[in-house]
């Protein structure tokens, strides 16, 4: 088994994602069992993978993820969305708290539904760079949201969307959409993005808001579960939407809030 270290390339202070990480924060196994032949099947049949708070700077070595639907990313070093086609069948990404300079690379996921870029460097919006099969979006503590007439031109340019920035759309909620809601279709709503982790990132640390017996971020397998077809909800009752995750603060990295 590889060392559970990241992995840096010649670049210096570049830090990719490995398999090792993968497998250090997403899988646990009995001491004695045998993991050499069993380990590449786990890992391709994965469809939640967090990688929050690891000083990543660059996202690459997702082909393992077949299976792949939420990925979370949040509070790390990442400056460029690249190297996710590779996991086509993804529909919740994180990536809030990174260094993320501009939308990019996300038309070769079809299925993207939830999308968290809030807290980034974001200035300007390519609106054909999203995915028209978002249903949810976060861009707040980006400047791009000053931009005149912000809102509607997001919420034009993506017509399923029924959540901008924790508010939802509410020209685009049904009022029979509660009944038609399935509490077990997008679990990973039930917990909020941050984690307990100290953050090692340029963007500070999240707010200790996280789902009891949740230690580090997941969603609790007891907690309530959000659902973006329910009855239009106000910002605060969707988890990890309504609450703040990240916040600019003054404290060195690798503090606790």
């Amino acid at each position: 088994m590889p060392g559970a270290k990241l992995a840096q390339s010649p670049e210096e202070g570049d830090v990719c994602i490995t398999e090792a990480l993968i497998i250090k924060r997403n899988l646990t196994f009995p001491e004695d069992e045998d993991l050499s032949e069993k380990m590449f099947h786990t890992i391709a049949e994965l469809q939640t993978v967090r990688l929050d708070r690891e000083g990543i700077t660059t996202i690459r070595n997702l082909e393992s993820l077949q299976n792949l639907h939420s990925l979370y990313l949040q509070a790390n070093k990442i400056q460029r969305i690249e190297n996710l086609a590779c996991v086509p069948s993804l529909r919740f990404l994180s990536l809030a708290g990174n260094r993320i300079r501009q939308v990019e690379n996300l038309r070769d996921l079809p299925y993207l539904q939830f999308l968290d870029l809030s807290e980034n460097l974001i200035e300007k919006l390519k609106l054909d760079e999203f995915p028209q099969s978002l249903l949810i979006l976060n861009l707040t503590g980006n400047s791009c949201t000053s931009q005149e007439g912000y809102r509607e031109l997001v919420t034009g340019a993506l017509p399923l969307l029924m959540d901008l920035d924790k508010q939802p759309v509410l020209e685009r909620w049904d009022s029979d959409d509660e009944d038609k809601a399935s509490d077990e279709e997008f679990p990973e709503l039930s917990g909020p993005f941050c984690s307990e982790r100290g953050a090692g990132t340029g963007h500070e640390q999240a707010q200790g808001a996280q789902t009891a017996g949740s230690p580090d971020g997941a969603p609790s397998e007891n907690g309530d579960t959000a659902h973006p077809h329910g009855a239009p909800p106000a910002a605060q009752e969707v988890p990890g939407w309504g609450q703040q995750p990240f916040r600019h603060s003054q404290a060195g990295e690798g503090d606790t809030p």
